[in-house]
């Protein structure tokens, strides 16, 4: 997202050689840092979720009426098949039969619509949850501070976003409602397993911890093996969304082998990791499932022999088979819910990771207001930083200067002499560790984020074009400009120049990231956001790097116009672009070493007067 909305782009400022290198400095968040998350064996990370849950009690009472109401259509009809067992089959019977079978239908009839009424609405609150759960992730991700970005990887976290959020919808839209049903059922026969036979209810109750005790247990290692799985498959999605975006550097470089190996050997290990996760569960499943019915045949051996000796009606004895087989059948459904919950612990385990990122950047309690209107002057007051990703690093060394309103500055200096980490304090993607930078006087940790960036428009190198229209993107940094006004820009920015050759003109689609318009057409662009945007302060980060001659004596006549009544911040590498700026101010390691204007400069020697003499030595 480009600075000129108001809301920090996370690598605008990091683009060039005086800022941090993503790639160097490897994910922000590890996979397998211990102590970061819950015990492998707790479920914890899912009562976070709990709250985006709560807000749906409404719909959450219907299926849970739903819900019993199938259970206890259910559970009724072994009492049937009992009575019908006990009365026999007889011609004298006939109307006793057509009766109970005429109630069963009746019963079924009530399951039917229970059920369906229970999927509904399980299913609606699964995705309404899902929902919300995104939006609050995506959100919290807007917040972050660009310190964040400098080492997390985009790929992975979007994995969290959409992957791991999926997992948490299957829980809410049917694991949960699994596990209800099956619990209800469970507790409901063994209820009416206690009311059939005491007796041989008493010996089901004597196995139930030799099936519950396997699930806790191996429930652990699923856990274990979920969170891994999970990792690798965010690692493969990372790496192929770095590969795809800079497809044209992999083809340029001939290394689509060595990157398509590459991304072979992390789905590798997202496959093995699943595999193994497959087979803990597998395993899980098949020994209390081996557990469960191989009691129930145990005791309904017993059972048999109950009836051989005239203790118990066959009817009685079928009745407790129906309603051994309802609890075993719940275990075994249990078993597999346990290793779903695992799987969305794990998770949702990842996603609280995230919500728990804090932001560097934060707002001030109480925010001082900017007059009105704004004038843009802006002050460094002794101020020294270093990227939070390499601290050892000193960019800037208690650089002090200012910049009176109205005033047009050139900042020069060689590559990592720290120009662009200039603007990305002005703008407080960052807080530098010592010194203050004022906006009109006032230290901008004083004031709103949003108030501050609403003064400052931004034209940066590395323009962020959006899948969108021509004009939507320049609308990007006022959306609630009108079309004329979108157009007035355009035209000040010579954007109707090539707009209007394209087949749709203004309303054609440019593509993914632009891809369908040239470097100076997306700069151009950017320039028509910030004059759209009407701030006092401009900030121009090489702004014409990417025009030929003939749009850059176009584009620089527009600036004239744009500069007038605002002040101006320019990064220039080409000195011939800023030689009728009013001051520059020259940066070399983190400090001023030289200001004045281009004649001064070069009078004085020194660090300019080499760069000057190098480039228009010609």
């Amino acid at each position: 997202m480009t600075a000129d909305t108001g809301r920090a782009e996370p690598h605008s400022a990091p683009t060039r050689a005086d800022a941090p290198h993503s790639a160097e400095a490897g994910p922000a968040i590890e996979a397998d840092e211990p102590g970061r998350r819950a015990k492998a064996s707790s479920l914890k990370p899912l009562s976070r979720l709990l709250p985006y849950l709560f807000q749906y009690r409404l719909q959450i009472g219907f299926a849970f009426v739903f819900l019993i109401m199938a259970a206890a259509s259910t559970l009724v009809v072994p009492v049937a098949v009992r009575r019908v067992i006990d009365n026999g089959f007889s011609g004298e019977n006939a109307g006793f039969v057509d009766q109970y079978f005429s109630v069963m239908l009746l019963v079924v009839a009530v399951l039917a619509i229970s059920s369906a009424g229970r999927y509904y609405c399980v299913t609606w609150i699964g995705e309404r949850v899902v929902a919300d759960l995104r939006d609050r992730v995506f959100s919290h991700l807007l917040d972050l501070s660009p310190s964040f970005y400098d080492t997390a990887q985009s790929g992975e976290v979007l994995a969290r976003l959409t992957a791991d959020t999926t997992q948490v919808k299957n829980v809410f839209g049917s694991t949960v409602s699994v596990a209800l049903r099956n619990l209800v059922m469970l507790v409901g026969a063994i209820a009416m397993l206690i009311a059939t036979s005491l007796k041989l209810s008493g010996m089901v109750l004597l196995v139930i911890p030799l099936i519950v005790l396997p699930m806790v247990f191996f429930g652990r290692k699923v856990r274990k093996l979920s969170r891994r799985a999970q990792d690798t498959l965010a690692a493969s999605a990372a790496l192929a969304q770095e590969s795809l975006y800079s497809v044209q550097a992999v083809q340029a470089f001939g290394q689509e082998p060595r990157i398509a190996k590459t991304f072979n050997s992390a789905t590798q290990q997202a496959f093995d990791a699943a595999a193994a996760r497959a087979k803990g569960r597998a395993f899980l499943t098949a020994a209390i499932i081996f557990l469960a019915f191989g009691a129930i045949i145990g005791i309904l051996w017993y059972g048999a022999q109950e009836v051989l000796s005239g203790a118990m009606s066959p009817g009685t004895l079928g009745q407790f088979l129906l309603y051994a087989a309802f609890a075993a059948g719940a275990m075994g459904s249990l078993s597999e819910v346990w290793g779903e919950l695992q799987l969305a612990a794990g998770a949702a385990e990842r996603l609280s990771e995230l919500l728990d990122t804090e932001r560097d950047i934060r707002e001030p309690e109480s925010p001082v207001s900017l007059a009105s209107p704004a004038r843009g002057a802006v002050r460094f007051d002794k101020v020294s930083f270093s990227y939070p990703s390499r601290p050892d690093d000193q960019v800037l060394n208690g650089l002090s200067f200012s910049v009176k309103p109205g005033e047009t500055v050139a900042i020069v200096g060689p590559s990592g002499a720290g120009k662009s980490t200039l603007f990305a304090l002005i703008l407080r993607f960052y807080d530098p560790q010592s010194g203050l930078v004022r906006f009109d006087g006032v230290d901008i940790g004083d004031l709103s984020l949003a108030e501050l960036r609403a003064s400052i428009a931004l034209v940066p190198q590395d323009t962020v074009i959006f899948s969108a229209s021509v004009l939507d993107n320049i609308r990007f940094s006022r959306p609630g400009a009108t079309d004329s006004e979108v157009m007035d820009a355009a035209k000040l920015a010579r954007v109707d120049e090539f707009a209007d050759r394209l087949t749709g003109g203004f309303a054609t689609q440019v593509g993914e990231r632009g891809v369908t318009l040239s470097g100076g057409q997306r700069q151009r662009i950017a320039i028509a956001r910030a004059v759209l945007r009407d701030s006092p302060l401009l900030l121009l980060d090489e702004a014409t790097s990417a025009l030929d001659a003939e749009s850059e004596q176009y584009v620089q006549a527009a600036f004239e116009d744009l500069m007038q009544h605002r002040t101006t911040l320019v990064i220039a590498h080409r000195l011939a672009t800023v030689r009728n700026a009013d001051r520059i101010i020259v940066l070399d390691k983190g400090s001023v070493v030289a200001q004045g204007s281009h004649a001064q400069l070069l009078k004085k020697g020194g660090l300019y007067a080499r760069l000057a003499k190098l480039q228009f030595s010609d």
